[in-house]
């Protein structure tokens, strides 16, 4: 890209709230996949990827979904594991309280990689409320994408036993 690579590009698009971003590249390199996430990505997919994928990866990130591809899914959640969120852990407790109780629910659900409309299901409220409750999280936690708040939470977790 002549003026910015896609990650400022992503950064760019989602600060300004213009549209989710699905990042379909060339380059399995660490720092472009964690890049993008952190910079608010909403999928990051491998040109690799089959037609039929790449469509479906489209609609599920227009739905408000997150994909990511299964060729660099084990690279994300070994970083989740071995090193917890990327994203600033001070103030973590204070930030958490400050969460209602359904919005905590709600960041569980997104932690588990629940969509929009499995967090519905479970919690038995409409899938426009689980967005506002999905937006109030990012926001109070200072998130910007769903993929960090799964990582976020994963930090909390035991995954010992």
């Amino acid at each position: 890209m002549p003026v910015m690579d896609g990650v400022e590009a992503t950064r760019a698009i989602v600060a300004e709230n213009l549209s989710s971003v699905l990042i379909l590249t060339t380059f399995d390199h660490d720092d472009h996949l964690f890049g993008a996430l952190a910079a608010g990505a909403a999928g990051f997919l491998l040109k690799s990827a089959e037609p039929r994928e790449i469509t479906a990866a489209v609609r599920r990130v227009a739905a408000g979904d997150q994909v990511i591809s299964p060729a660099v899914t084990a690279r994300v959640v070994a970083a989740a594991l071995a090193g917890g969120p990327p994203v600033a852990t001070a103030g973590r407790e204070a930030a958490l309280a400050r969460l209602t109780g359904r919005e905590a629910q709600v960041l569980g659900c997104l932690g588990d990689g629940l969509s929009n409309h499995a967090i519905s299901r479970t919690l038995g409220i409409s899938e426009t409320t689980v967005k506002t409750h999905v937006s109030r999280v990012l926001a109070t936690l200072s998130l910007s994408s769903r993929v960090q708040a799964a990582l976020f939470i994963s930090a909390d977790r035991d995954y010992t036993n």
